[in-house]
């Protein structure tokens, strides 16, 4: 599992959390612990935050692509 602070601009990564899955490019690096993302299929625009607002669950794990 890579660390928040460890998250690069224009890597790929993807997120488990609470059984939903995220493949992303981090487009942008915003306060907070907060990154604008790319969905790496639709294309849909996204904060991280989105991905951890309803906590961390027991499956979270964030892996490089």
């Amino acid at each position: 599992m890579i660390a928040l602070n460890g998250l690069r601009k224009g890597h790929q990564y993807k997120v488990t959390n609470h059984g939903e899955v995220y493949e992303f490019i981090i487009m942008d690096i915003l306060a907070e612990d907060d990154f604008l993302l790319k969905d790496i299929h639709t294309f849909e625009t996204f904060l991280f935050s989105l991905i951890t607002q309803y906590g961390i669950g027991n499956d979270y794990d964030i892996i490089e692509l």
